[in-house]
C-alpha cells in the first residue's frame, strides 16, 4: 500500500515538472511565458550603421576594376555634408509611417546592402513583390528598380517610402516630421547651404538629393578577381581561374553581366516564374510593350555572394541554385524565353569553377566596406 502511495506521488511530481519546465525554460532564454499568435506581426530588428567613415567612402578614385567613379548628378554635387545627412537618413525608422524599418531594413550592411528575404518585408510585416537586391554600385546604373521605373537615384530614393508594402508613409507627413524634428532642420541646413537666419527648407527634393548623395558612395571593387586581372595571379584560385573561362566562353555569362560592373543594364527575360499563374510582367508594367512582359533588369555580379537569395523573385537560395538554373536553359518551354538563354551543358565539376569565380568577385574581408 505503502508502495503504491510512493509510486503515485513519484508520478505525479513528474508531471508537474514536464508542465513547469517549459516556462521554466522559457523565462531562462528571455522567450515570453505565452506562445505569440500566429497572426502577431513583429517588427523586424533595425539593422545599425556598420559602413565606413564617410571619408572612406567618399572616394577619390575608382577601386580597382573599375575605370570610373559613378556619375554624378550635376544638380545634386556630393559634399560630406549631404552624404552624411543621407547616410543618416538611410538608418533612421523616422521614414517609415510606424518608425519600425528603415532604408537599411531592405538593405543591410550586414548582408552585402541586400536583404535575406525572398521577398522585401516593409512595415507590419507585409511583403513585397519583389526582391530586394545590392545597393553597391547603383550609382553605375541607368535605370533602376528591376523594372527600370526611376531614371536617376534620386527618383528612385523616395519610392520606397511612399509604397504601403515598404515603408508606407506620406510623404508629406514625413516632411512635416522632418521639420518637427529637434534635430534635422539645422542638420538640413547645414548640408544645403542654407543661410543662418530664416527657417530652413525641408522638402522632397532634398530628401530625394541626400539619400542619393549616400547612395552613390557605396562602391565595391578591387575582388580577386580584378587582383587577378591586373597580374596578380595568386589572388585567384585554380578552381576560379577555371571558373571566368567558363563566364567568358562557354557559360556565355558574359552576354548579360558585361562591362566593368558585371551588368549590361538591360532586361531580358530568363525564365523566372515561368507557369506561374501569378508572375510579374516585369518591365512591360512600365512601357505597356508587349515585348518586354517578364523582362527584367540585369543585377550587377559584384559582391554576389553575399546576397542571397538571388533572382528578382528570391526563387534561387543559393550560387548553385543560379548556377543550375542557367545551365538548364532557364524555363525552355517559354515562348517569350530571352534567345540568349540557352542550356550550357556544363558538368558538375564545371558548374562548381563557376560559382567559385561568382564567390572571388566580392571583396576580401580586409577589404568590403561591409564587416
Amino acid at each position: 500500500m505503502n508502495d503504491g502511495r510512493v509510486v503515485r506521488r513519484q508520478r505525479l511530481a513528474i508531471c508537474l515538472m514536464v508542465m513547469v519546465l517549459p516556462t521554466i525554460v522559457s523565462i531562462g532564454s528571455g522567450s515570453p511565458q505565452e506562445p505569440a499568435s500566429p497572426t502577431t506581426l513583429v517588427a523586424p530588428k533595425l539593422p545599425i550603421d556598420t559602413l565606413p567613415a564617410t571619408t572612406t567612402l567618399m572616394r577619390n578614385q575608382p577601386p580597382l576594376g573599375l575605370t570610373t567613379l559613378p556619375r554624378d548628378n550635376a544638380a545634386n554635387p556630393l559634399t560630406a555634408a549631404k552624404v552624411d545627412l543621407g547616410r543618416r537618413l538611410f538608418f533612421d525608422p523616422i521614414l517609415s509611417q510606424d518608425e519600425s524599418v528603415s532604408c537599411a531594413s531592405c538593405h543591410q550592411p550586414s548582408h552585402g546592402l541586400a536583404s535575406p528575404d525572398a521577398l522585401a518585408i516593409g512595415i507590419g510585416g507585409k511583403q513585397g513583390r519583389r526582391n530586394a537586391p545590392s545597393l553597391f554600385n547603383r550609382g553605375y546604373g541607368k535605370l533602376h528598380f528591376w523594372d527600370g521605373r526611376a531614371a536617376t537615384l534620386e527618383e528612385q530614393s523616395l519610392q520606397p517610402i511612399s509604397n504601403p508594402d515598404e515603408m508606407g508613409n506620406d510623404l508629406a507627413r514625413i516632411l512635416q516630421r522632418l521639420q518637427d524634428h529637434a534635430e534635422y532642420p539645422r542638420v538640413f541646413a547645414e548640408a544645403f547651404g542654407d543661410p543662418e537666419t530664416g527657417a530652413p527648407a525641408i522638402n522632397d527634393e532634398r530628401l530625394a538629393a541626400a539619400l542619393a548623395a549616400f547612395q552613390r558612395c557605396l562602391v565595391i571593387g578591387d575582388s580577386p578577381v580584378d587582383r587577378f586581372r591586373a597580374a596578380d595571379v595568386k589572388e585567384l584560385s585554380m578552381e576560379a581561374r577555371q571558373g571566368l573561362w567558363i563566364f567568358e566562353s562557354r557559360g556565355r555569362c558574359w552576354q548579360c553581366h558585361a562591362g566593368d560592373n558585371f551588368s549590361d543594364e538591360q532586361f531580358h527575360n530568363t525564365g523566372v516564374s515561368f507557369g506561374s499563374a501569378t508572375r510579374d510582367s516585369g518591365r512591360a508594367e512600365i512601357t505597356h510593350d508587349p515585348q518586354d512582359r517578364y523582362r527584367f533588369k540585369t543585377p550587377s555580379l559584384r559582391g554576389v555572394a553575399e546576397t542571397a537569395p538571388y533572382m528578382h523573385d528570391g526563387s534561387a537560395k543559393t550560387l548553385e541554385d543560379v548556377v543550375e538554373f542557367y545551365n538548364r536553359g532557364g524555363a525552355a518551354n517559354d515562348p517569350e524565353l530571352s534567345p540568349l538563354i540557352r542550356p550550357l551543358n556544363l558538368s558538375a565539376e564545371e558548374r562548381r569553377y563557376l560559382v567559385q569565380f561568382l564567390r572571388a568577385l566580392s571583396p576580401t574581408k580586409e577589404q568590403t566596406p561591409v564587416p
